[in-house]
């Protein structure tokens, strides 16, 4: 084999990876969504279970041909691979022992991919939380939620493939970076934790970007239906649908800094983080009409994702105090699946009582 057979099995696999992303995005754009109208809970239910099933189809297809992401087609290609990326993986160098180090390999790079999975979608409620804030902050119409949120995956696509492998060739380079995204992570956990309480609000009109368009008069003061520019007066505007796109672009690159180094604590794998990450962004716009509603009802998942953010930043920092990965990828998914299942149901059985309000005449 020539020496880049496994350069170029990894490229042409990520190429059909986003091909076949993009068709999906296309499928839900041209074919359920071709005319704007109110996503019901219904509909978002489904779609849903749609994402999450294919999400699982592939955690089978690395389960039993996990090979293929690599281009590993010997001992000595999986050796390489594992080393680079998967060390905590006891390799037999013996050739004789391809299939049974194939077969730990495998059931190891599909557990790290389903908990990657489940990281970013626990994570995931947490910027539904700001998305629902800025749609109510800007009177977006309903109708118009999917055409902003499918766009802004798109974008999401993109940057969180670049993200990832520029955070994969940092930690390649500076291994100690992963001790930095630990603290971090534990810092936005103690954070989001003490500021649980706090109404978060967006000031629309001292906002950056819509004082930026406003000063230069480069956006228009109304809504142009589903449309992201509009003519006045012969010149060429965003709408305020744009501004709101751009305000959900800047929040998902602020929230990215969270979920991506959280994944990264599972495996140091960027196809397998990349994946992972993608498939649970792909269902956030479902899941966000699916939860729009009823997503006060769930008043203890901030303080699940605190909790779990604090939980991914110590097993970060722990390999480099102990010298040794202390705290396993299925142990972390454990830990990841009671802390998202422990928040919603306290959050049933526990509801926290309404404060009384005066309405306010004017």
């Amino acid at each position: 084999m020539p020496p880049n057979y496994s350069s170029m099995s990894e490229i042409v696999f990520l190429i059909c990876f986003i091909i076949f992303i993009l068709g999906l995005l296309a499928l839900d754009l041209g074919a359920f969504h071709k005319t704007d109208h109110i996503i019901t809970f219904k509909e978002s239910t489904i779609s849903t279970l749609i994402y999450i099933a294919i999400a699982l189809v592939f955690f089978v297809l690395i389960r039993f041909k996990g090979e293929v992401i690599h281009g590993i087609h010997d001992n000595q290609s999986l050796i390489e691979v594992t080393s680079k990326y998967h060390d905590n993986i006891d390799i037999d160098p013996d050739e004789s022992a391809y299939q049974e180090n194939l077969t730990k390999y495998r059931k190891n790079i599909s557990l790290e991919y389903i908990t990657g999975y489940f990281i970013e979608k626990t994570l995931s409620v947490d910027n539904i939380f700001v998305m629902i804030m800025l749609f109510l902050s800007f009177g977006v119409p309903k109708q118009y939620y999917h055409r902003v949120l499918f766009y802004g995956i798109l974008f999401a696509i993109v940057m969180r493939l670049v993200f990832i492998m520029t955070a994969s060739a940092l930690i390649q380079r500076f291994h100690w970076i992963l001790l930095i995204f630990g603290g971090f992570l534990i810092y936005s956990g103690i954070k989001m934790f003490f500021d649980k309480g706090n109404e978060e609000t967006v000031d629309v009109k001292n906002h950056i970007l819509v004082k930026f368009f406003t000063k230069h008069h480069l956006c228009s003061d109304h809504f142009d239906g589903h449309n992201f520019f509009t003519r006045v007066d012969g010149r060429r505007l965003v709408t305020p649908l744009f501004i709101v796109l751009l305000v959900i672009e800047v929040s998902d690159i602020i929230f990215a800094f969270d979920s991506i180094p959280a994944i990264f604590s599972v495996t140091e794998d960027p196809y397998i983080v990349f994946m992972s990450n993608i498939f649970a962004i792909l269902g956030l716009r479902s899941l966000f009409f699916m939860l729009e509603s009823i997503m006060d009802k769930f008043a203890y998942l901030k303080i699940g994702v605190a909790l779990l953010l604090s939980f991914i930043g110590i097993k970060m920092i722990l390999p480099f105090i102990f010298h040794k990965n202390i705290i396993s990828t299925g142990v972390s998914l454990a830990v990841i699946l009671t802390i998202l299942a422990g928040s919603i149901i306290l959050s049933l059985l526990f509801p926290p009582k309404k404060k009384n309000t005066e309405s306010i005449q004017n």
